[in-house]
């Protein structure tokens, strides 16, 4: 239940509602065609995890609804139980909408687990599947990383595979070449897989998820053994009984019981060397969103101006490589805290490709005759950036608003008859 506590926000995170598209329109224009160019807000506690996935504009209303019933893999034990009674190639089948009147608890114990014996338990197919294919099995595994792999079952980046079961967009992590960034960027370019087509530049895009278990396990904590539970879940006592919080929250929120436990600095000495190197990272980030954002608007004028294929080709790819470093460290939680330096270095070849691309743009625009630097729209609020990408966020929220209340009845109704056999599922 502490997981609906909202009241926590540090300098760059926190459980608060943020709409990260107020604080930063470049994403506007990054994510044109895209459903987070919508709506894409800091994610609350794990509470709110299915009431935040029917409320989003990103899963659309009864016009819009392109996202499939995959989407709630993450958001709740209802989901194992589904996954349990018809396998999850056929959960993952129909559009996310098909499946609201049948999840509709947030996550909860069962998603961690067993509810037998209350051992920590992979409920999710897709960790298992992705290690199978390195060779790994689920009981290999100490108890130690356990305590990191049931976050890993959802902290991570993953895609929809349509070539593993005909008709299911399936769960699949694209882990086998390696955690990094460019080891996933090369997955997906050997399978010339895309997320969708950029709509001003047309580059074939990568959407980044949420990569926390790949870029923490670059870091200091992962290579000295921590887990996500010491630092998220760290241990309390009451009663003479010591167990893990489940509050799950930031450490910054706590850091007596989660820092101080190895770090000996006072707390305000540790919170400030955190901000220090998101600060960092932060810097770096705003570059590569400004480079990004430029390169996306003046391949729209190169096309405009008759660009061909073959001169625009390479150019896509290096906006591709670029915007999927960016959003390999953005994506993830702690603003690139879990891996500082591997945060910094990835972003800074995102930089590296973003401006390379813009070189090769203005010579593709000036040969064209285009005036460079080009005359650009204005995109310096969330209004102003989704009116450029064709936006009519007036219809989609009137849109939403109408699927809700329609749905809404009979997904509460199941909610209260679901409400007490958590605890029976898998029985």
């Amino acid at each position: 239940m502490k997981t609906l506590d909202t009241d926590f926000k540090s300098k760059h995170g926190g459980s608060a509602m943020t709409d990260y598209l107020e604080e930063m329109p470049e994403l506007v224009i990054m994510w044109a065609g895209y459903g987070f160019a919508k709506d894409y807000n800091q994610g609350r506690g794990h509470g709110y995890a299915v009431e935040d996935l029917r409320n989003t504009l990103r899963t659309g209303g009864n016009v819009d609804s392109p996202m499939p019933a995959t989407c709630w893999t993450c958001k709740s034990p209802d989901v194992a139980r589904l996954m349990e009674q018809m396998g999850p190639a056929e959960f993952y089948k129909g559009k996310w909408k098909d499946k609201g009147h049948e999840v509709v608890n947030p996550i909860g114990c069962k998603d961690c687990h067993d509810p037998e014996t209350m051992n920590l338990q992979i409920s999710r197919p897709a960790l298992i599947e992705a290690f199978e294919r390195q060779g790994k099995k689920m009981e290999d595994f100490s108890r130690q990383e356990m305590k990191s792999l049931v976050c890993a079952q959802c902290h991570v980046e993953y895609y929809f595979n349509k070539n593993v079961v005909e008709g299911s967009p399936y769960l699949t992590f694209p882990w086998d070449n390696g955690f990094s960034a460019e080891a996933m960027e090369k997955y997906f370019d050997e399978i010339n897989f895309s997320d969708w087509t950029h709509k001003l530049s047309r580059a074939p895009m990568l959407k980044a998820q949420h990569p926390d278990y790949e870029l923490f396990m670059t870091g200091v904590h992962a290579e000295r053994g921590v887990s996500c539970a010491d630092c998220h879940m760290p241990y309390k006592s009451e009663g003479g009984v010591k167990f893990t919080d489940h509050h799950v929250q930031s450490p910054l929120n706590n850091v007596a019981n989660s820092c101080q436990v190895c770090h000996r600095e006072e707390t305000a000495t540790l919170v400030n060397d955190v901000y220090d190197r998101q600060d960092r990272v932060l810097e770096l980030r705003k570059l590569a969103e400004s480079a990004i954002t430029k390169a996306h608007l003046e391949a729209k004028l190169a096309w405009d101006s008759g660009a061909s294929e073959n001169e625009m080709k390479p150019i896509l790819t290096l906006i591709r490589h670029a915007q999927w470093r960016w959003d390999w460290v953005a994506a993830a939680n702690g603003l690139g805290f879990h891996s500082p330096t591997e945060a910094m270095r990835v972003v800074g070849t995102s930089i590296q490709k973003a401006e390379e691309a813009r070189r090769e743009l203005a010579v593709v625009l000036i040969k064209r005759g285009v005036k460079y630097p080009a005359q650009l729209p204005d995109y310096s609020t969330k209004e102003k950036a989704q009116k450029v990408i064709g936006l009519d966020m007036e219809l989609l929220r009137k849109d939403k608003n109408d699927f809700l209340k329609t749905t809404a009845v009979e997904w509460d109704k199941k909610a209260k008859e679901r409400q007490g056999t958590l605890m029976n599922y898998g029985k």
